[in-house]
């Protein structure tokens, strides 16, 4: 009989499966697009614009999305923490897969999405960026204001001592310990996934060496992530409502506001009524509530922004 701590850890893993396979659907339909174009533009020219960007924005960099057409979600289910934090074989399976996984991701750079958000926040257009991405572009554009709602795949935290490292030094002391085995694995780009996952047989999975905390020695190593199931930090939390106050409208970019850390931003604005426009080729959750639904691929917008 399962203990109500086992119980708890269950419930929690299912939620986190349901939130992950969440079907983002029309809801309404798209603005006429000269009107989402002006209204995209007047909110720009008004200053004071919170951005929220997903994995839309990072795909000209190489990056797959979630819930596209094509995204990794149609192959691939993410890990929850659940199962990463209490199951040593599911770390061992991340770590074989995200090692390789990261030769990929290092080697992403920012894309013109990226470089023009830099230009919009110098100029005064936008009042920050808050990004369900944790591939680190924005911040590599040049972007100041960024917080990365569901953290950074540079760090990697220690999930007993709570120490961190620099995911560089961590992979180099990866490739120390795991001596030819790049060269034993053969992948297509195209399958790397948004987390920095990737497929491998069970055999490569065994052969990989793990390497322990700096600290402690524990092998609870973890990417400073927010996995599914797992909860943003309070002090990000805080981070994002203060940028929220100064905020004066909301642009969504390239995402389905799926989970809750975004869509709840578009709730609050909804509900301080203040302008809210989309820019996605997709749907968005919540969107009915928008200003403004403007369903155009991101470069193709930018083009017709100043």
């Amino acid at each position: 009989m399962s203990t109500p701590e086992e119980l708890s850890i269950q419930m929690a893993h299912h939620s986190a499966i349901r939130s992950m396979q969440r079907i983002v659907e029309q809801q309404a339909s798209a603005s006429p697009e000269t009107e989402a174009r002006a209204g995209v533009q007047q909110m720009l020219a008004a200053g004071r614009v919170l951005v929220v960007t997903g994995a839309g924005v990072s795909t000209d960099s190489g990056i797959p999305d979630y819930r596209g057409p094509q995204g990794s979600l149609q192959r691939h289910r993410p890990m929850t923490f659940q199962e990463f934090r209490y199951r040593p074989e599911a770390r061992q399976r991340y770590w074989a897969r995200g090692y390789v996984g990261w030769r990929h991701m290092d080697k992403a750079e920012p894309n013109q999405i990226h470089r023009r958000l830099v230009q919009w926040e110098e100029t005064g257009k936008i009042s920050g960026i808050v990004t369900q991405n944790v591939d680190g572009l924005h911040q590599q554009a040049g972007s100041r204001r960024v917080i990365p709602v569901h953290g950074d795949l540079s760090i990697v935290r220690c999930l007993d001592c709570g120490n961190s490292e620099n995911r560089n030094d961590f992979d180099l002391r990866l490739q120390a310990a795991n001596e030819g085995y790049l060269e034993a694995v053969e992948i297509d780009p195209a399958a790397v996934n948004p987390d920095g996952d990737v497929e491998l047989p069970q055999y490569l999975v065994e052969q990989f060496n793990m390497v322990s905390c700096l600290r402690c020695g524990s092998l609870a190593l973890k990417p400073d992530v927010v996995y599914f199931g797992e909860s943003v930090p309070v002090e990000r939390k805080e981070r994002i409502a203060a940028l929220e106050a100064e905020s004066d409208a909301l642009l969504v970019m390239g995402s389905s506001l799926a989970v809750m850390s975004g869509y709840k931003i578009l709730l609050n604005f909804v509900k301080r009524e203040l302008p809210v426009a989309l820019i996605t080729n997709g749907h968005v959750r919540g969107e009915q509530k928008a200003t403004w639904r403007w369903r155009v691929p991101l470069e193709q917008a930018l083009r017709q922004l100043d």
